[in-house]
């Protein structure tokens, strides 16, 4: 196997060669994950949180060195990079708090004669496979819930971001609780199909998400997946017009615009419409385009220059539909980094590439509509499904809006953050399964009911 290379999107300088494990390497890895999966399932739940709570140590003694491997593998502004850090450890802390009282038996009101309650036994392996875009976060979500309820864990990272992937081995990799492993596709999908694995947590595109829960079907295991969005907001008549531009913006071009969860895509109600734009514009242009690692940058190259093409095109379609550019709309060559302007544009149709297909770019495509009901028909007329926002001064308007919309999460004057105690889910493309929350720790288990006769 050729050697897999972690590449500065901004320098362009190779940081890192990384040599794939080939199966046999992999073989030895899940022996090692079974014999430790034996001890570490056994253990109280209260004790492996405490060793979970000690492993954290190695985050907050290495914080910089972290952001700086994030900000150089992917491009991020430092700051930002330093800010993942606290995400992780809110994580994992507010998950270690309820693992002892969410993992314990449920108790089953008795019978005469009888005991009954219900066991969450952990899977056993699980391979987690995790995104570049968020490389600490994405990861975190699924190792935290794996390892408190029992789990041993292979950590498959992006090729972009390995060197995560080896934080969190010398994190949690005392007696082989978490391997970070280094695999091409190919042995990957073997991995799946043929390997000791009990379960696998996937965070990647559609068609990737496609192929795992098939093959986890065919051996009669599980699989949970996050595979992306095109995040709708709504605003409304009523909303504050600055809060919400500078929400739906921050959310539409933070990281780059590179992630799952960010806003994609805007329905203003035509009576506050022309006010939304002219707030959201002097925004956009205050962005800081640049070098990483320099203070006063606010955002950093593409992690994938190719595709700027697609944002590119996607524009142009806009545009060809009767949309019309405020702001930004072209790449942009700094250094040998690639960046995409960020953009603010009108749209006419909801059925354009913009619209409907995920770019992972700072774009902000903005269209009129003249009614709440047209607004959420928007919102819904998607594959995907993970969040969606409305701004209203009125919580009941955000109740009425949040029956009728499908995604997995509905925000109010909020957007693109992961609240620990609320489960992390999508519906429709955008994924099946939990994280975060009693229902991601539950994920990573499976019931086991005991019914014992104790007297005749």
């Amino acid at each position: 196997m050729s050697a897999v290379q972690t590449i500065n999107p901004f320098t362009g300088e190779t940081i890192q060669e990384w040599k794939p494990m080939d199966f046999p390497l992999l073989t030895s890895a899940t022996m090692k994950a079974r014999s430790t999966f034996a001890e570490w399932s056994q253990i109280a739940v209260t004790e492996r949180v405490k060793r979970v709570r000690t492993s954290l140590r190695y985050f907050e003694e290495n914080r910089e060195t972290i952001a700086r491997d994030i900000t150089a593998q992917m491009g991020r502004p430092l700051a930002q990079s330093r800010s993942e850090i606290d995400g992780l450890l809110e994580r994992f802390n507010y998950l270690c708090d309820i693992a002892p009282e969410i993992l314990e038996p449920d108790a089953i009101d008795q019978k005469e004669n009888l005991h009954r309650e219900i066991m969450h036994e952990p899977h056993g392996i699980v391979l987690i496979i995790a995104a570049w875009n968020y490389p600490l976060l994405i990861a975190a979500s699924g190792i935290a819930s794996a390892l408190l309820a029992g789990n041993t864990v292979l950590l498959k990272h992006s090729t972009r971001t390995l060197s995560i992937g080896e934080h969190f081995e010398k994190a949690f990799g005392a007696n082989h609780i978490l391997q970070h492993v280094v695999m091409d596709h190919e042995t990957t999908a073997k991995l799946i199909k043929e390997g000791d694995i009990n379960h696998v947590v996937f965070t990647g595109s559609v068609a990737g998400g496609e192929k795992i829960y098939g093959s986890t079907a065919k051996r009669h295991f599980d699989c949970n997946l996050e595979l992306g969005g095109k995040d709708g907001a709504y605003v409304a008549p009523d909303a504050d017009i600055a809060q919400s531009a500078a929400l739906l913006v921050d959310g539409a071009m933070y990281n780059s615009g590179q992630c799952c969860c960010g806003i994609e895509r805007v329905y203003v109600h035509e009576k506050v419409y022309d006010e939304f734009l002219a707030a959201c514009r002097p925004l956009l242009e205050a962005y800081i385009l640049g070098d990483p690692l320099d203070p006063n940058t606010t955002q950093g190259p593409l992690a994938d220059a190719a595709s700027a093409k697609l944002m590119e095109a996607q524009i142009s379609e806009a545009i060809a539909a009767g949309g019309e550019i405020i702001a930004g709309g072209n790449a942009r060559q700094i250094e040998q980094g690639t960046f995409f302007e960020p953009t603010l544009l009108t749209v006419n149709r909801n059925d354009l590439s913009i619209m409907q297909e995920e770019n992972f770019g700072p774009i902000l495509p903005v269209m009129k509509v003249t009614s709440d009901s047209e607004g959420i028909n928007y919102i819904n007329d998607s594959q995907f499904g993970l969040t969606a926002v409305i701004c209203t001064s009125d919580r009941a308007h955000a109740e009425s809006f949040a029956k009728k919309v499908e995604a997995g999460t509905i925000f109010m004057n909020r957007c693109d953050y992961l609240d620990p105690a609320l489960p992390w889910t999508g519906v429709k493309a955008s994924g099946k399964g939990s994280s975060l929350s009693r229902y991601g720790l539950l994920a990573m288990t499976r019931p086991k009911a005991i019914h014992f006769r104790t007297g005749f």
